[in-house]
């Protein structure tokens, strides 16, 4: 099981390339950005050090999916998808927040809220709510778009508007589009015995128009729990079935790794990383509907290089 974890590839009108946490981003003639999900994983804004087999086709293809199901409540970037790991589309200018919106009290927002803090990104949250509970309606919670190597942190609505990283129009589309987007997402997770939880989106604009970027709805950036006993484990207090990357930071933090100054990242055994490449297929094929088929792995490079590059032949 061969994990790509590195990308140099040198495209016919390459412009620049951008080497993320787990995308490497390609961008050919200033106009198009070809995205190469490489299948390595982040935690705490930390890159760990082995690579997960076919995460990366995985994370690109739920992607894939759910930007074409989506496409009819905001335009989105996409234009193709030449190889199991590569999205092709428009090149934006990114708006420098990522709107997060949670329909239910956990992760980073509960650790918040436990340890006393009502208020998240300006949103009030009441008293009274335990782990995983609820919200009576989806709340967003926006965090600035770090620069490589910086956390992102939250922000809030106001502090978005007094910085003039977005004008009070672009706002209330974001926030629209944020919230129409998670309903979706939420209605085509509950037909799979889903819940989707909380995700994030990322947003930029092109000749005056806001189109939806990056990845959607993939396990990266939403966490999901299992419909089937949630209110049951809910009113026991017990933790949730969940599908999503929380399981990777909870046995980081289990073995004493939170990214913070001093902290060792634990051994990834083979064991360890076989179990989470297994916890990503059962993502997708739980949230898609469809039996996850494993690309060819022998070379993957030369396979990703000659898919892109047949494919901007014709274009």
């Amino acid at each position: 099981m061969n994990a790509l974890t590195k990308t140099d590839f040198h495209f016919d009108g390459q412009t620049n390339v951008y080497h993320g946490k787990v995308r490497d981003v390609y961008t050919v003639k200033n106009d198009l950005l070809v995205m190469v999900v490489s299948d390595r994983i982040s935690a705490f804004d930390v890159v760990l050090p082995k690579g997960i087999p076919y995460k990366g086709q995985m994370l690109n293809q739920i992607a894939s999916q759910f930007l074409d199901a989506t496409a009819d409540i905001v335009p989105n970037w996409k234009l193709a998808t030449p190889d199991p790991m590569v999205t092709v589309g428009l090149r934006c200018e990114g708006f420098p927040v990522e709107m997060i919106v949670r329909g239910y009290l956990c992760g980073s927002a509960w650790r918040a809220y436990k340890s006393g803090v009502r208020e998240i990104c300006g949103v009030k949250i009441p008293d009274g709510m335990r782990e995983n509970e609820r919200f009576p309606t989806p709340i967003v919670t926006p965090t600035t778009k770090a620069e490589q190597g910086l956390h992102d942190e939250d922000i809030s609505k106001e502090e978005i508007l007094k910085q003039g990283l977005a004008t009070p129009e672009e706002y209330e589309l974001l926030e629209k589009y944020t919230l129409a987007l998670f309903q979706r997402g939420t209605e085509m997770a509950a037909k799979r015995g889903l819940i989707l939880v909380d995700t994030k989106y990322e947003f930029g604009k092109r000749d005056g128009k806001i189109y939806l970027m990056d990845e959607i709805h993939t396990p990266d950036s939403s966490r999901y729990f299992y419909a089937d006993g949630y209110e049951e484990r809910f009113a026991k207090g017990e933790p949730q079935k969940q599908l999503s990357k929380e399981f990777v930071r909870e046995w980081l933090m289990e073995n004493g790794f939170q990214g913070k100054k001093g902290q060792q990242i634990p051994e990834m055994t083979d064991e360890i990383v076989k179990g989470i490449s297994d916890r990503y297929i059962e993502l997708f094929e739980n949230i898609t509907g469809r039996t996850f088929e494993k690309a060819d792995t022998s070379n993957v490079s030369q396979r990703i290089q000659k898919n892109i590059s047949e494919y901007l032949k014709t274009i």
